[in-house]
């Protein structure tokens, strides 16, 4: 992605998903055993980064286990011009566009159907 800081502690999809999960280390070593994932990072015991080919996903600690919570992270060009789009459309924003120190600026967003 042109235009934007290199930020080497995440995955260099454009798109990944946030999956929560009550034990991310049971889920982290579920999702690598049954679906050939790769862990690329855990930090800790509550966050871990997987990759399977240029795809990647990250285990969030969160998941109650009753219902799928999740989250999609969108690496974009420009996230003032992108959370604009966002509002105009409906979106409900949660958090105004934030530079973060390890060089990225985001926002976060809900749409119309409750995702984040």
């Amino acid at each position: 992605m042109t235009g934007t800081i290199a930020n080497r502690s995440v995955p260099s999809a454009a798109v990944i998903p946030e999956l929560a999960y009550a034990d991310v280390e049971e889920a982290t070593d579920w999702l690598c055993n049954a679906f050939g994932f790769t862990v690329r990072l855990r930090i800790g015991n509550h966050r871990a980064q997987l990759v399977y080919g240029e795809g990647a996903v990250i285990v969030i600690e969160g998941g109650s286990g009753e219902a799928a919570e999740h989250a999609v992270l969108v690496r974009v060009e420009d996230a003032d011009a992108h959370h604009e789009q966002a509002l105009a459309a409906g979106a409900r924003i949660l958090s105004a566009p934030t530079n973060y120190p390890y060089g990225e600026r985001q926002y976060n967003a809900e749409d119309i159907g409750g995702h984040r």
